[in-house]
């Protein structure tokens, strides 16, 4: 049995200070009244009656501010407490409600509540294939300011009347264009069509030169990104758009992958429950858009870039697809090497929130080290977002992780892997987890992989990292050193560098990518034809060169 301190722990969330501790007993030791409070949501769904299935959120945010529903999923006890539970075929008109025996964080007990005043807003998530509290297409209701007390019996009301818009592409300009694509192998394994979405940054002087040919760069964000995040750095007057339309800047084209799916991110990569989502990319969208807007398509003119989520799927990218991609641009990944997943190593420990001393494991840091939140804090939230109060339907960071590298489950879910509430690992689906273990990976092929990925990783990281991510790049680096032959591979360290830290700007990034191309570019006289014809327009008939948008 692990001992857990009965301690407070103090934050402060809509201005009340939170007591969390033990959950039936006050620090006084005497057993507490269990919380009465009950909130019923009515819902009210114009143009029709039909019953739904979904997710509800009740948020009991502060005040005033912006509307509780932009911070459900957020981590730390500052956060606005947060009630779900799974609705089944809910009809239009009828009420259910969320009480203390709910999903609930960052609260232990609703009986913690403290009374006051409180924006209280619902929402109601139904899209399946956007994984996200305020998808396209979900309700929700306006927020009502009540009183609370978790020992009132009156409960309180709210409508669910509202709708987000649903889903519809930004409008294109000059140098930034939007796709909807619909993937043909998503779709098959969905049962359903299923689209990427991406958003294009297209070089200056792209129209004024039609015959000219780019060098592609796929970008991942950060977890959860979305393909819009262009939009908003490419709009007037932003430091990015500066640096991008500059004279000196190398030109590329860049699509910015999206980071939603029916499991939260995809980590675009084929997995047992994602799907093929590394297939629809390198055979389906990025022909498409190498093909649509003017690139050289070729793979010593297509590279990987991105950081955090993105650092990691521009690498796996790179590994899974060796010869496809030209380089990786890799910065603070996700863990390349699951002995040091965060703080954990996923093969020899036995439980995710504790450590092998017993106590409770930290997920994030501050820079002088102390904690964030932790594990089990960070699964809370997760078990509050995920259907059925599990985070492998949580569309969070580790239901996401989860989904990508567990097996699939008879039900058709991902297996977990480790348990919600405990959090006790399961060594067998540690197991399926080293098909996505990087450094495992190339390990088991080395021979085969070091003449193909030669020059083409670059990994940079704080070693401060907030979410301990410097440690299985450190694991991934000794690994390089140790193999033989060497790749030529870079590995940085930014000291006292937190998460998101960079040793150099986007452009800088760009040059080096450059350099890359015109090194690697085909050799010989005939080789060379075919070059300048790849980068500077094949005939008007040439197959290879015509795509529709």
């Amino acid at each position: 049995m692990v001992r857990i301190a009965l301690g407070l722990i103090a934050g402060c969330v809509s201005g009340f200070c939170l007591a969390l501790g033990n959950p039936a007993v006050e620090a006084t030791g005497t057993p507490r009244a269990a919380a009465r409070l009950k909130i019923e949501v009515k819902l009210s769904t114009p143009g029709g009656a039909a019953p739904v299935d979904g997710r509800l959120f009740v948020v009991l945010g502060a005040p005033s501010g912006a509307e509780p529903r932009t911070e459900i999923g957020q981590t730390g006890l500052k956060q606005p407490p947060v009630l779900a539970r799974d609705v089944a075929r809910w009809s239009p008109g009828s009420e259910v409600g969320v009480d203390s025996r709910s999903a609930l964080s960052p609260l232990r007990d609703l009986a913690d509540l403290p009374s006051g005043e409180y924006r209280v807003q619902a929402v109601l998530a139904t899209n399946r294939d956007l994984l996200l509290p305020n998808a396209p297409g979900n309700w929700y209701s306006k927020p009502v300011v009540v009183h609370l007390d978790p020992a009132q019996r009156a409960p309180v009301r709210v409508v669910i009347d509202q709708q987000i818009p649903v889903d519809s592409l930004p409008k294109d300009t000059e140098h930034t264009r939007f796709v909807k694509f619909r993937s043909e192998v998503l779709t098959k394994f969905w049962g359903r069509p299923m689209f990427l979405r991406v958003g294009v940054i297209l070089p200056a002087g792209f129209d004024s030169e039609p015959t000219r040919r780019y060098p592609l760069l796929v970008r991942i964000g950060g977890y959860g990104s979305r393909y819009d995040l262009v939009e908003r750095q490419m709009a007037e007057a932003s430091e990015f758009r500066k640096g991008w339309m500059a004279p000196d800047t190398k030109r590329f084209v860049v699509v910015q992958l999206d980071g939603a799916g029916p499991l939260g991110d995809p980590y675009q990569v084929d997995s047992a429950n994602h799907g093929p989502y590394g297939t629809a990319l390198v055979e389906e969208l990025i022909p498409y858009i190498e093909s649509t807007f003017r690139c050289i398509g070729q793979p010593h003119a297509r590279f990987t870039a991105g950081g955090s989520t993105g650092g990691w799927v521009s690498l796996a990218l790179q590994v899974f697809y060796p010869d496809y991609f030209g380089g990786c641009w890799s910065g603070y990944p996700d863990p390349l090497d699951f002995r040091a997943m965060q703080l954990m190593n996923l093969y020899q420990d036995r439980n995710a929130f504790v450590n092998r001393e017993g106590f409770e494991r930290p997920s994030a840091r501050e820079l002088n080290g102390d904690t964030k939140f932790t594990m089990r804090h960070e699964m809370q939230v997760e078990n509050v977002l995920g259907w059925g109060d599990s985070y492998i339907r949580s569309g969070g960071q580790w239901g996401a992780w989860n989904a990508t590298f567990s097996p699939r489950g008879k039900d058709g879910l991902p297996v977990p892997i480790w348990d919600s509430r405990t959090g006790a690992i399961d060594p067998v689906v540690a197991e399926h987890w080293k098909k996505y273990d990087l450094r495992q990976l190339l390990a088991d092929h080395w021979t085969d992989f070091a003449p193909r990925l030669r020059g083409k990783i670059h990994v940079w990281v704080g070693d401060a990292d907030d979410y301990f991510l410097d440690g299985g790049v450190r694991l991934f680096e000794d690994f390089l050193k140790a193999s033989k032959p060497a790749i030529g591979d870079r590995i940085e360290y930014g000291s006292q560098k937190r998460h998101g830290w960079h040793p150099r700007t986007f452009v800088e990034t760009l040059a080096e990518m450059q350099s890359a191309v015109e090194a690697n570019a085909p050799k010989g006289a005939q080789a060379g034809l075919d070059y300048l014809k790849a980068r500077f327009g094949h005939a008007a008939n040439c197959p290879n060169c015509k795509g529709t948008r």
